[in-house]
């Protein structure tokens, strides 16, 4: 090893300089207030703790995201926290445990084994809001608000939000009665959004005309909602059990774009994002130029019950340091 390679950062580790770390620390500051503004507490979750329950009631995909350590006092696996949801989550359950509706907000560094994307950083500084005790269309409306106004307040303009609905293929998946290992595949085939083998996949694994083509009208949902209102009616028809998700879905978009008007919105059902971990709608932001979503979240109601406490959940979260980059907050400009 030579003495430059010493210094060498690993890939995907980045270190903040002046003036960007101030202006990093200025927006953090702001936006914690503004959420807290917004009834949102601050919480700070350890960075470090056994990974039992870590990575209690997450999917496969957190697990490998999560550096494992050996605890030198008890012998006992601990892991460094890939997410803060689940944490937040545990302390809303556990910690806490209030009766009604609890808002918390974070923000501290996470750390992952390999970047989530080209664009994403190993040590994304996370920032978000959780809100508990709440399942209704209001609560969602309310999540996906604070998100899109926390993004504004970064300094981020033309903004553009992405919905989807994993309880709408969870619906479908449930009348089609798939095991573990077709609901793997099945999703597999819809995020990669080729619905020439998702067709072949449904033909080969499904003998229900009517849930083979309702499957295949899930992989071509994709647009506005009005848009989309035929093939969803259609889809109801096949499987009555979507009605509740569709109206849902239908609901939510109206009053978002009451609240948000010049921020454009589609809808996209094959966004299957943490399945196995969201519960409900998922939702992100995205900005002209950057090719990753800005803010992301979902709803994942059964997270709290390995806690001792079933309890409605969705949040959001950001990189701080990714809005820092390309928000233009006027006493920030001229510092990147």
């Amino acid at each position: 090893m030579t003495n430059a390679d010493r210094w060498l950062l690993p890939d995907g580790i980045d270190e903040i300089l002046p003036p960007l770390a101030r202006n990093i620390e200025h927006l953090r500051r702001h936006l914690l207030d503004y959420l807290d503004s917004c009834g949102y507490e601050l919480v700070i979750p350890p960075a470090l703790e056994y990974l039992d329950s870590l990575l209690t009631g997450t999917g496969k995909d957190l697990d490998l995201k999560t550096f494992k350590v050996t605890d030198q006092l008890s012998g006992r696996l601990m892991g460094l926290s890939a997410d803060t949801t689940p944490q937040v989550a545990r302390i809303d359950a556990h910690s806490l445990a209030p009766e009604g509706v609890s808002r918390l907000s974070y923000c501290r560094t996470v750390f992952h084994t390999k970047p989530g994307s080209l664009l994403a950083s190993r040590t994304p500084t996370q920032i978000g809001a959780e809100l508990y005790g709440e399942a209704g269309i209001h609560a969602d409306v309310e999540i996906i608000s604070v998100m899109l106004s926390l993004v504004e307040q970064s300094g981020l303009r033309d903004v553009h939000l992405d919905i989807g609905n994993v309880g709408l293929f969870r619906t479908l998946a449930s009348a089609a009665e798939l095991s573990d290992s077709q609901l793997n595949e099945l999703s597999d085939l819809l995020k990669l959004r080729c619905s020439s083998d998702t067709r072949a996949w449904l033909n080969a694994q499904l003998k229900d005309q009517s849930l083979i083509q309702a499957f295949s009208i899930l992989a071509d949902l994709q647009g506005s909602a009005a848009s989309l209102k035929e093939r969803l009616q259609a889809l109801q028809g096949l499987v009555p059990d979507t009605a509740e998700e569709i109206g849902h879905l239908y609901q939510v978009t109206e009053r978002l774009s009451q609240r948000f008007p010049d921020i454009s919105m589609t809808c996209d059902l094959t966004e299957l994002r943490g399945y196995d971990y969201h519960t409900g709608l998922v939702f992100a932001a995205y900005v002209p130029g950057y090719g990753d979503a800005i803010a992301q979240g979902g709803r994942y109601d059964a997270t709290g019950a390995v806690f001792g406490r079933a309890r409605a959940a969705t949040g959001f979260s950001a990189d701080l340091k990714v809005l820092a980059r390309l928000g233009s907050r006027p006493e920030c400009r001229g510092q990147q």
